[in-house]
């Protein structure tokens, strides 16, 4: 079995439903949380991992919490002048 995401216009959903009804030992139907929520959550899940490994692998450094305040620190004191 595949999982896929589907979209569907408004105006189409009853057809849609009416072809899933008449095929239902095919097809399942399931409510995705994580997308009601977020749509491009899965997305942001993928990008997160791949910030994740990316640090993890040295391939990208992170700041660090002091450094980056001082940065915004400094960055607001030369808008102010």
């Amino acid at each position: 079995m595949q999982t896929m995401a589907v979209q569907i216009q408004d105006n189409y959903i009853q057809q849609f439903i009416s072809y899933v009804n008449d095929h239902s030992e095919n097809i399942t139907i399931t409510k995705d949380k994580n997308l009601e929520h977020d749509p491009y959550f899965y997305d942001r899940q993928r990008e997160l991992h791949q910030i994740k490994n990316d640090i993890d692998s040295g391939k990208i450094q992170m700041i660090e919490n002091d450094d980056f305040w001082n940065d915004i620190d400094n960055f607001v004191e030369t808008l102010q002048k």
